[in-house]
């Protein structure tokens, strides 16, 4: 797993580089978040490539199951990727909801991860 460290306004962003990792299981997600905390960030950016298919279904409560683990352990997460394919009003519901309370964030772009998780 390759993360980068990137410091914008005095403020720690990580990025998951390896966009061939997946983000599998609750597990994963705490080890991610861990090892980024480790290099002093609780702020991290990842691709929706790095996440299963499943993820964004939600009745298999795999989006629960991970992101739960970035609520219980105080990190940020920002996922960029298109989202407009998904036609469930669940998960376009759940994506609305997640931007509004900003620890969870759907994004189209880099620069609009570094935005909303600098804010």
């Amino acid at each position: 797993m390759e993360i980068q460290i990137i410091e914008k306004n005095n403020d720690k962003i990580a990025i998951l580089a390896d966009k061939k990792y997946k983000i599998n299981t609750p597990h994963d997600a705490a080890e991610l978040l861990m090892n980024c905390q480790y290099m002093d960030s609780n702020k991290v950016i990842i691709s929706k490539e790095n996440l299963p298919d499943e993820f964004f279904d939600l009745k298999t409560k795999v989006a629960g199951e991970i992101l739960q683990k970035f609520s219980t352990y105080n990190g940020y997460l920002a996922i960029i990727g298109d989202f407009s394919k998904f036609t469930s009003k669940s998960l376009r519901d759940f994506i609305y909801e997640s931007n509004k309370q900003r620890r969870i964030n759907f994004v189209g772009s880099e620069e609009e991860a570094f935005r909303v998780l600098g804010e």
